[in-house]
Order: C-alpha cells, then structure tokens, then sequence
C-alpha cells in the first residue's frame, strides 16, 4: 500500500474484503464484459446470426477478466469517455468480435445493468451480515430475559425492565430493517436492453422492427444477468428515484446500529454493560484504567455519515432532467460504492460487538436498590388504601418523604433512605419489616418483561432465523451471479 497519496479509510481499516472486492474495479470491469456478452448471445439467438458468429461469442467468453488497464486508462485520456475505452480495449483482446461488442448499445447498458447487479450482490452480504446480528442478540436475550435492571425513560431511572427485554428492542428494530431490505430487493430488476433514451430505438431497427424480438431481447439480457425481470420503461439510465430507495434503506440499518452503539456507551458509563475487550486492549494512551467503548463509538462516527448519504441521493434523483442529465454520474461513482462500504463497516462492528457483551449483574444490583425505594411507593401507596387509609393523604405524605430522601441522595451524597423515613412516619400503618418486604423482590417490578422476551424470540424471532437457516449456504451462490 503507498504511504505517500490519500488511503480510504472504509478500505484500509473498516470493511470486509467481500465487500472491497464487490466494488473493485476489476469486479466493475469484468461485468461490463459480461453485460456485453449477454446482450450478444442474446442477439444471436434471436436471430442475428448474419452478424455475430459462435466464434465471436466464444472469443468474448474467453477474456471477461482478460483486461489491460494500461491501454484502457491511456484511452480514456484520449476520448475522455470510459465506457468506450473499455469497448476499445475489450476488442483488442477479442478482435473478430470487435465490431458487434456494444452492438445498439448506450453506455449505460453497461453501467446500469452493473450498478444494479453489484447492488444485488451487495445486498446479500447486507443481508447476511444483518441476520447474524439478530441471532446474536437473540442468544443474548435468552440468557438475559430474566436479569431485572433499570429502565430509562428521558436517561432518568425509570421502571425496571430486564436486559433480555431492552436488547429484543434493538432486534425488532433489527427485523424493520430486514424487511425494508427485503422490499427493496423485490423491487430491483434489470435495466435491461433499453437503448440511448429508453425507446429501444436502435434495437428495433436491428431487429428490422419486430417488436416481439425487441421484448424478447430486454428480458433474455435481464435473465443473463440473473434477474428474473426488468423496469418496464427508462429513460436513459433506470430511474435515480430507486438510489435513493437503497440509499434510505442502507441508512435505516445505520440508524438502529446508532442507537444500539449510544445505549451500550451509556449503559459502559453505569457500569452495567460493556463491548467485548481485548486481553490486552488499550483504552487511553494516558490513563491505564479505562475501557473505552470505542466499537461502540466507531459504529456511531460511520453510522453518522451514512446517515447522512440519503439527502445527497434525493437531490441527485430530483435533478435528473427529463431522460438524463449526467450530473448523476461523478456523486454515484463515490456514494453508492461508499453506503455499501458503510453499511458493511458498521455491520461488521455490530456483529462483533454483539458476539460477546459483558453484564456485570452485581452493579446492575446495586443500581437497582438505590432506586427501587423510589420506585416501589405506588406499590406501598397501594397497600395502605387497601388498609383503610385515604390516597390522597398517603400520597402527600409519601411525596413529603420522596423529596426529602431525594435531597439526602442528591445534595449529601448519602444512601437513600426513604423507606426508614416512611417506616417511622406514624401516619403510615407500615414497620420498616413490612415496607421492606414490599421491595425485596425486585423482579416482580418488571411485569411481563421475561414473559415478553420469550414469546418475542419463540414466536418472531427463531422462527425468522429458521426460515433462513441456509441463507449463508447460499451467498456464494448468489455472489457468482
């Protein structure tokens, strides 16, 4: 790797070589030929055999990946386009085919029929990647679902829950995005044969008019390809409105990994919960002691920018005048390439993270039975009118000592001692004995939360997953397309 000129970062330190190579120019360029070859055997059998020839196709076949970058890149210096220099050098490499390489084609038969088969390709390692988050969690919350801890609402102490039941939040929230993923997929299809505006004009007239070979050609290109459809109508490119759509989709997934990363850097704060550390991890170059949550907080900074990404889709979408301007092609050179790379780092962060969390039970303890005593005053509150006494009268009373226990915790650093106060007020029909038997068992102020956990993960979540079982089989599959 040089030292001396600009490294991507998402390349060099965050993301997956699967990914890297997805979006390569050598998987780019290697496409391109594939496109022009399907479009050429396609063209022959329907009918075009006066012009191309099986030797012709064999000739292409034989150098998809045969690609001198040397003469490519000097050509573009010269006509200033990159697809053509490409067709030039693709014909040096297959000369008896040269003539019919491109054959009725825009440049964007190319570009968008591989944009939008690396956009599926990618996908599948999103996807993948996203399920083994989900089974991640899923193990996590089984083993947690029973663990009571604080709830938060405003990051003020709040009813507890369990740490089984946060983390299933973070799953469903998970499981939106899968199927946001899913939508999308179902929506991408091939741009297909369309032509330079999207009317097939060419193609008609090489085809002599025979409108029935001309559908016939944009589907069997499409089916080369390995898609099972194309867009009905294009304009030059197929429409930028279905960027944006992916754009939207890969930033919803930043989103929940966002929030997951901030609540694990709060809950690392308490002491509660933490990422996995290294044995011999460095937290700070200066003071020894710390365990920075800094997974966490890298899945936050690139969670940030691809949440960021989508606006730069929507205006490139809403400027495309007419059937195309080419403003559309600098900004999506740089930002498809780069949600993908984001997603994938941020993925690879959370799949990580979520492989081996520490709980540390004891503070989550201790956390607790400072604020239960607050916590449990609508269940003594409870109590005493079942006892006879007026709840209007229990309530000031029990608010007279809430506030002033909370002043002893706030302003005098001391425990809280809220329950002794209500205890030796005489106009409460408590002993300390009995008030305190009313918070001893802290798991009964969680509710439903273990209950809830475990029909989440029998009744949604494993059944998702068993549905995919053999997803991962099937990525190299996919991939090969």
């Amino acid at each position: 790797m040089r030292r001396d000129i600009y490294q991507e970062p998402l390349v060099s330190r965050y993301t997956s070589q699967a990914m890297q190579e997805l979006f390569s120019e050598q998987t780019k360029f290697t496409t391109w030929r594939k496109c022009w070859l399907a479009l050429a055997e396609a063209q022959y059998e329907l009918g075009l055999t006066d012009i191309i020839t099986p030797p012709m196709l064999a000739e292409m076949r034989a150098n998809l990946g045969n690609i001198d970058y040397t003469v490519a890149a000097a050509k573009e210096r010269e006509i200033r386009h990159d697809v053509m220099a490409h067709v030039y050098e693709f014909g040096l490499k297959c000369p008896s085919a040269a003539g019919i390489i491109h054959l009725g084609a825009t440049s964007q038969f190319v570009v968008c029929n591989t944009d939008l088969l690396l956009q599926k390709q990618a996908l599948v390692l999103i996807r993948t990647a996203l399920l083994q988050v989900i089974d991640n969690l899923a193990t996590f919350c089984e083993r947690y679902k029973s663990l009571a801890t604080l709830g938060f609402t405003h990051y003020q102490p709040a009813q507890p829950t369990t740490v089984g039941k946060r983390n299933t939040l973070y799953i469903q929230d998970l499981i939106l995005d899968l199927d946001s993923l899913d939508h999308f997929v179902s929506q991408l299809k091939a741009r297909g044969a369309k032509g330079t505006v999207g009317t097939q004009a060419t193609f008609y007239e090489l085809f002599s008019g025979d409108n029935d070979k001309v559908r016939r050609l944009d589907q069997l290109v499409a089916k080369k390809l390995g898609f099972h459809d194309t867009f009905a109508v294009t304009g030059q490119t197929y429409s930028r409105k279905l960027d944006m759509k992916l754009a939207e989709t890969l930033a919803g997934i930043a989103a929940t990994a966002h929030k997951f990363a901030v609540d694990l850097r709060l809950l690392a704060n308490l002491k509660v919960q933490e990422e996995p550390f290294e044995k011999n991890q460095t937290g700070s170059s200066a003071m020894a002691y710390k365990r920075n949550p800094m997974r966490s907080e890298r899945m936050t900074g690139l969670a940030r920018k691809l949440l960021g990404l989508p606006q730069n889709f929507a205006a490139t979408y809403a400027n495309q005048w007419f059937e195309r301007t080419l403003d559309d092609s600098a900004i999506r050179r740089m930002d498809i390439p780069q949600a993908f790379l984001l997603c994938d780092a941020i993925l690879k962060l959370f799949v990580n993270i979520t492989s081996d969390m520490v709980v540390y039970p004891e503070q989550i303890k201790r956390h607790l039975l400072t604020e239960l005593p607050f916590m449990a005053t609508e269940k003594i509150l409870m109590a005493a009118v079942a006892k006879g006494e007026s709840r209007q009268e229990m309530h000031e009373v029990i608010r007279e000592h809430s506030l002033a226990a909370a002043r002893v915790v706030k302003e005098e650093g001391r425990d809280n001692d809220l329950l002794c106060r209500l205890a030796a007020d005489r106009r409460l029909p408590f002993s300390l004995a009995e008030v305190t038997a009313m918070v001893s068992d802290y798991q009964q102020f969680t509710g439903r939360a273990t209950a809830q956990t475990e029909e989440f993960l029998a009744e949604v979540v494993r059944p998702l997953l068993a549905a995919n079982s053999g997803y991962q089989g099937r990525v190299d599959a996919l991939l090969s397309v």
